[in-house]
């Protein structure tokens, strides 16, 4: 058995991808593909790794725990999805971006130490993505978290390896969150690892927040008429209806925060592209590009 655990990050997925794979779970299942409702494990996880401190499981507390997990005897690929694997969003900046990420993965990957694990991460440009994570981190009642934060000093490619370094020999594959609209089946498969061929249903919930109603109708419509014949194709039909009926205020994101410059944001989005670049160079990862 394989365990993919989907890290989210923050404030690119809100669960739309475990949502998904739900809905679709006795297909999945069909093919060995495990994929329990977060509730029945998010706070398990949390308290066992707690109490485990950084050990290894036995194979009793491993057998309970996916006993407690899983319904079925057996699984080619269980699917884990939680954005809190790598840190709660009150801290993903107290040390570097998610800098004590890796080591707390660990902490998870050593309740099942006899199993396989796969890690799959979707980053976003800081210069939306800790402006969001500022408001929600501050929804819950903490306190300004990039107060003292220098943003240009926050890597992604930083996480990365310290995800890489904690846990040699995981294979990771990453991908941008603003190019999730064009490669969500593709973000699906890689996850979920279903057969080539395999249809999900509800698998427009994104577009559907992107495009207007009318334009989600025309986009179906058109595809039922014009099947795409290959992925290029799909995303190039993708791109021309968002271009013609995307919704502005859900692709375009403002940036409100005190003190933020236009320069600011240009050089951040500069520096975005160039730690994409990095990423896609360290060993052990695999970027996915529209």
């Amino acid at each position: 058995m394989r365990i993919v655990y989907h890290l989210g990050a923050h404030c690119t997925d809100d669960d739309r991808l475990v949502r998904c794979l739900l809905k679709n779970r006795a297909r999945l299942a069909e093919q060995g593909i495990v994929v329990p409702a977060p509730t029945r494990y998010r706070k398990l996880l949390r308290d066992t790794a707690l109490q485990l401190r950084g050990a290894a499981a036995s194979e009793e507390t491993e057998a309970m725990i996916l006993d407690q997990i899983m319904d079925e005897p057996s699984a080619d690929r269980l699917i884990l999805s939680w954005t809190s694997f790598l840190s709660f969003p009150a801290y993903a900046v107290s040390n570097g971006l998610y800098g004590q990420g890796g080591q707390r993965l660990r902490t998870f990957t050593q309740i099942f130490p006899d199993i396989e694990a796969e890690f799959c991460l979707a980053i976003r440009n800081p210069a939306t993505f800790l402006p969001d994570l500022r408001d929600r981190a501050r929804e819950k009642g903490h306190d300004d978290i990039l107060e003292g934060v220098d943003p240009l000093s926050l890597r992604w490619s930083g996480a990365v390896r310290g995800i890489l370094d904690h846990n040699p020999g995981v294979p990771l594959t990453v991908w941008c969150d603003e190019d999730t609209p064009l490669i969500w089946p593709e973000v699906l498969a890689v996850v979920s690892g279903h057969a080539t061929g395999t249809v999900l249903e509800d698998s427009d919930e994104l577009l559907g927040l992107l495009l207007t109603e009318a334009g989600l109708a025309r986009y179906h419509a058109y595809c039922r008429e014009h099947p795409p014949q290959s992925v290029s194709q799909r995303r190039r039909i993708v791109t021309a209806f968002l271009e013609r009926f995307g919704r502005p205020e859900r692709i375009e994101v403002p940036i409100t925060l005190p003190g933020w410059t236009e320069e600011l944001v240009a050089a951040l989005t500069r520096e975005y592209l160039t730690d994409v670049e990095r990423i896609a160079q360290i060993p052990g990862v695999r970027l996915l590009e529209p």
